[in-house]
């Protein structure tokens, strides 16, 4: 029997007084996929979250985690969640904080300090577990939020904007972290504003506006789509340029540059043979595939950044 998808909505909303600040979500996540949830700011992505998490309550629409309905105890007994604004009770230690949490989940006491002496050890704070919280910097905090949210060997993970705060090496951390629940077959439910990030730990991702999804991409896709190519040309008339619409999108002409997106590697041979034929000579080609970021833009950007 197929396990229940990880994440499903259907119609999900969420209104504010006479705002909806999540129209109408509608999604379906495996488990053991690490989905990436991208949108410009005020796109209803932490809203969402917080509805898939229990903090807020949705206005319409259903959603289940794990198989089951939203607030199901024994499903949030294995979820796993770091919030975008933590606030963490900083007369705490490290191993106090740890210890807190892991006593909410009920987890036995052997058990939970093998975990914490683990996790301190995994996100490099195993020399500050008898630190206060008040003495941690930004990224040490958002390090020991990451603990937290794994404390439970959770089969669902959130993470809203992990990276916030973080050095680049901070960053790999949880890059390598997340890679390593993926293939302990965790689901990680990702929201980033660093689009490199998203670029090489999910499977997944999905474009939202205004609480609607408006695009779903896999990522191993990217490598094997469109490329952006700049080609250095003799001279082209625009008529002769717009020919290549058989094999290319957005033809742009200025002068002796020509800039177009090709649907795929295999179109550019194709291309180069057509404005030959065709008396043009060619100078220079230069393919870059698309990235991450540019379909972002392509998609959404014309509402904000991230």
């Amino acid at each position: 029997m197929p396990l229940a998808p990880a994440i499903e909505t259907d119609e999900l909303r969420k209104e504010f007084g006479d705002n909806a600040a999540v129209k109408c979500l509608t999604l379906q996540i495996q488990q053991g996929e690490v989905f990436g949830f991208l949108g410009p700011n005020g796109a209803g992505k932490t809203t969402s979250i917080k509805m898939l998490v229990g903090l807020i309550t949705p206005t319409s629409g259903k959603a289940a985690l794990l198989g089951a309905p939203l607030g199901d105890r024994n499903t949030r007994a294995q979820i796993g969640f770091l919030p975008e604004h933590f606030r963490f009770q900083e007369w705490l230690t490290a191993h106090e904080f740890l210890s807190l949490h892991g006593n909410l989940f009920g987890m036995e006491r052997t058990r939970l300090t093998a975990r914490i002496n683990e996790l301190l050890e995994r996100v490099g704070l195993a020399g500050f577990r008898d630190k206060p919280l008040s003495t941690f910097s930004k990224g040490m905090l958002q390090r020991i939020g990451l603990a937290q949210a794994l404390l439970n060997q959770p089969a669902l993970v959130f993470l809203d904007e992990p990276t916030s705060g973080l050095d680049p090496v901070g960053r790999v951390l949880v890059r390598d972290i997340i890679g390593e629940l993926r293939q302990q077959g965790t689901c990680v439910f990702l929201n980033s504003h660093l689009l490199s990030e998203i670029e090489v730990t999910c499977n997944r991702v999905a474009f939202i506006s205004h609480g609607e999804v408006i695009r779903l991409l896999e990522l191993a896709s990217l490598d094997a789509g469109q490329v952006k190519v700049i080609l250095r040309v003799g001279e082209l008339s625009q008529e002769t340029a717009s020919g290549l619409s058989t094999w290319a999108d957005a033809i742009q002409l200025d002068k002796h540059q020509l800039t177009l997106t090709a649907r795929n590697e295999e179109a550019l041979p194709e291309i180069n043979r057509y404005l030959v034929t065709h008396g043009v000579a060619v100078y220079e080609i230069s393919p870059k595939h698309v990235s991450l970021e540019e379909l972002f833009i392509e998609t959404v950007g014309k509402e904000g950044g991230l």
